[in-house]
């Protein structure tokens, strides 16, 4: 059993910047690392989004159009850790914040919230005008 836990949410005013933080733990599977580790966001009333995404094995990296320029994900392998730096923010990046977990190996899409099987209790980010 995988444990997921972010930290890092709060409030923060527009063009202001805030980093999250998302470890896991309890990982035992042949492959060292966590292969695939990425950070959704949903409001109420909307399904859940998809954010950045990072391939822990290669290193690469994929954001949704709305964040790309101003967020970055990177990681801590060794401590299957994640870190998505947010600059410029915007009242519309308001939300609550996931990491997610996809264990197995595997060709997918990595916007599909369905193909992660562990994720974290979410950080709350507000943006304020």
């Amino acid at each position: 059993q995988v444990q997921v836990v972010e930290s890092g949410g709060g409030s923060v005013q527009a063009g202001g910047s805030l980093s999250l933080s998302c470890a896991a733990s309890g990982y035992k599977y042949a492959v060292p690392h966590i292969p695939h580790m990425a950070w959704f966001r949903q409001v109420p009333g909307k399904e859940r989004e998809a954010v950045a995404y990072i391939y822990t094995l290669g290193g690469n990296t994929a954001y949704a159009d709305s964040v790309k320029g101003r967020f970055a994900i990177s990681q801590d392998k060794a401590k299957n850790t994640t870190i998505l730096q947010m600059n410029k923010l915007d009242p519309e990046d308001t939300g609550m914040y996931y990491c997610a977990v996809k264990t197995g190996l595997g060709i997918f899409s990595w916007k599909e919230a369905a193909a992660y099987n562990y994720w974290g209790q979410g950080t709350q980010v507000t943006v304020s005008s």
